[in-house]
């Protein structure tokens, strides 16, 4: 094990609204793109970005599928009434100029994105994209070392609208 990650495959609903976002906002290359035909009616189409060397986010967009609904909740997070981050990609700055850097192109759309978080062994930007999941965009500062194994810290959780505590 340890070689990473091969892809992440996550749903939406509106492929082109994806493909302009991760393409445009967040500036991810479109590496592949396939319609497979359900034999059973139907059809999904997959859009491959290319997230690093051979590390890809996959989008599948399903068409009048039976057994899938035409309508859902792709936002993860909102889906099961958690808090926003639960469920969440994230991916990788090489440096925090290359953080303030994306931040600002991701601002420069109008994209509502958090201000550059300090978390010890990294930084990180949040937003979401079209289908309500999360992305963080991480950078790390130093390596994990001994001392952050079995730390204990605390913090507030900003619950969605409608989940009680």
């Amino acid at each position: 094990m340890g070689n990473g990650f091969s892809h992440v495959g996550v749903s939406t609903l509106d492929m082109d609204a994806t493909i302009r976002f991760y393409e445009d906002v967040l500036g991810l290359p479109r590496v592949a793109e396939q319609k497979t035909r359900i034999r059973e009616g139907g059809m999904i189409r997959q859009v491959y970005f290319e997230a690093g060397p051979g590390q890809f986010v996959v989008f599948m967009e399903p068409k009048g599928i039976s057994g899938i609904p035409a309508q859902y909740d792709t936002g993860i997070n909102r889906a099961l009434g958690l808090p926003g981050g639960m469920y969440h990609v994230a991916l990788k700055a090489l440096s925090v100029d290359e953080l303030e850097a994306r931040r600002s192109r991701i601002e420069g759309h109008g994209v509502d994105v958090s201000e550059i978080i300090d978390l010890g062994h990294a930084k990180s930007i949040f937003l979401s994209d079209p289908n309500g999941i999360q992305l963080e965009i991480c950078c790390d500062v130093r390596r994990f070392e001994a001392a952050d194994l079995h730390q204990e810290s605390e913090a507030s959780i900003a619950l969605p609208d409608g989940v009680d505590d």
